[in-house]
């Protein structure tokens, strides 16, 4: 895959509405490592580093994946600026060799993983929370060509029905559809439930 299909795949990240704190982190991601303890983490089509760097700082023992090697030495910039330490692999998320059951959190923001959730959920740990934030398919009327990009209403659910819902929501943010989900393995643990923090429309 080339990096410009890659991008095309990927959303611009956080915008108007999404509330992004001061360390980087929404507040659906937040509101999941902050009733966790630091474990090992994993972020797919990191970026420049948004959820990896906030993640690190944390406690959290983070890979993060992504196939441009320009947003990668940008968030290799952020991460010596402030003193963090993340293993940044430079790699096609979608050819990359994840590790089964070795990840008690695996981040996706804004890109289109969905040929990979199998493996995804399949590197969870028991225990693992899945944090999956992407936009939604517009209305018919108003469907583009970036919308094969995008999931449609319920798919992402239903895509990861082996899980433990925690958290599912589709909403508006200005002008633009998302769905956020929270999901975990609960294979041989206890259930487990947090006080997530609703996400709020905006418009």
């Amino acid at each position: 895959m080339t990096e410009d299909h890659d991008a095309a795949r990927s959303g611009s990240g956080p915008s108007r509405g999404d509330a992004v704190g001061s360390d980087g982190l929404a507040p659906i991601v937040r509101s999941v490592v902050e009733e966790l303890s630091p474990g090992r983490a994993f972020d797919v089509a990191t970026g420049t580093g948004r959820n990896a760097l906030a993640l690190a700082e944390r406690g959290w023992t983070v890979d993060a994946v992504d196939l441009s090697s320009a947003k990668l030495s940008r968030a290799r910039e952020r991460a010596s600026e402030r003193g963090t330490t993340v293993n940044w692999i430079l790699a096609d998320a979608d050819r990359y060799c994840v590790p089964e059951e070795s990840y008690d959190l695996v981040t996706v923001s804004f890109f289109d993983a969905r040929d990979r959730l199998p493996a995804l959920i399949d590197a969870l740990a028991p225990g693992g929370v899945l944090c999956y934030e992407h936009y939604l398919a517009s209305a018919e009327r108003d469907a583009g060509p970036g919308d094969r990009f995008r999931f449609d209403s319920n798919e992402l659910l239903a895509a990861c029905s082996d899980l433990a819902i925690l958290y599912y929501a589709e909403r508006r943010v200005g002008d633009e559809p998302r769905v956020t989900l929270v999901a975990r393995n609960e294979t041989a643990v206890p259930r487990w439930r947090p006080q997530l923090s609703a996400v709020p429309d905006d418009g």
